[in-house]
């Protein structure tokens, strides 16, 4: 990295255990960035947020309180953070809508897109067409970096590249029958208390995330079993901890995956909570 950087929708290393936690992976980083650190804008949880109050280079918040990081983006904030060299981002669609704006001078992409970060990152609403187009994008070429780029100086230049828009339509065109066949799939779905299960063993590609989300419409926990492992979800604001119920070193509170042979006890935990 070159320069001075800003750093934008990177969390903190949780402290849940294991070689990779903040100790040994994000204060190191900050260290190593000393004084090239122009800002670091952040909306996820961690206890280690209050050692950086005094900095004002460090803007924390938690999920509750911004559920996107590009809504806590402003051109006040950038013009006080000085030239920036490198950005730094998450590259999921809030980190990328993150990064866009902040190269913007801090200004709105378009309007509602920092509404559209936030409902695809809380999973609370649905996005606007040019958000949707870009959730579906992403979801279906995930590991593609050049897509990633691409959306970046789409959202830059106001969406009115039809050079760039055209990759991210044909992106969120691929991904198409992933998701038609979450829905598929969906409709098995089976009720029991508190758990919306559904088993998609030897189902062709579908998109997990969504037949998760569509799990959640029925029940506060949705349990998707597949080839090998089961995932487990609930909304971000539920108050469900699932590294917790089911005694796991690591990973997000609400939603993780593990081995298939371990069902039938996250089955019975989970009832057991509510």
């Amino acid at each position: 990295m070159k320069g001075r950087v800003v750093v934008l929708d990177i969390a903190f290393a949780a402290d849940f255990g294991g070689d990779i936690n903040f100790a040994s992976t994000t204060r190191p980083f900050i260290e190593g960035l000393g004084e090239r650190l122009a800002a670091w804008v952040d909306h996820h949880d961690h206890d280690a947020h209050k050692d950086f109050e005094d900095d004002e280079r460090f803007i924390l918040a938690t999920k509750a309180q911004h559920g996107a990081c590009p809504e806590m983006i402003t051109p006040e904030m950038v013009k006080s953070a000085g030239a920036v060299d490198t950005v730094v981002a998450h590259v999921d669609l809030d980190g990328i809508y993150a990064a866009a704006k902040w190269i913007n001078g801090g200004v709105e992409l378009y309007d509602g897109a920092d509404h559209d970060a936030w409902a695809v990152d809380t999973r609370k609403a649905v996005p606007s067409p040019r958000g949707l187009l870009v959730d579906h994008a992403l979801r279906g070429s995930f590991r593609d970096t050049q897509l990633k780029r691409n959306i970046v100086w789409w959202l830059v230049n106001g969406t009115k590249s039809d050079g760039y828009k055209r990759s991210i339509v044909e992106a969120a065109e691929a991904f198409q029958p992933r998701y038609d066949q979450a829905v598929y799939i969906a409709e098995s779905y089976q009720l029991d208390r508190n758990i919306a299960f559904v088993d998609a063993r030897g189902m062709s590609e579908y998109d997990k995330t969504e037949l998760l989300l569509l799990g959640q419409q029925k029940a506060p926990v949705s349990v998707v079993q597949g080839d090998g492992m089961i995932s487990i979800a609930a909304a971000f604001d539920s108050g469900w901890n699932f590294v917790e119920i089911l005694g796991l070193d690591g990973g997000m509170p609400t939603r993780v995956s593990l081995p298939e042979s371990r069902l039938q006890e996250v089955l019975a935990k989970i009832h057991a909570v509510g």
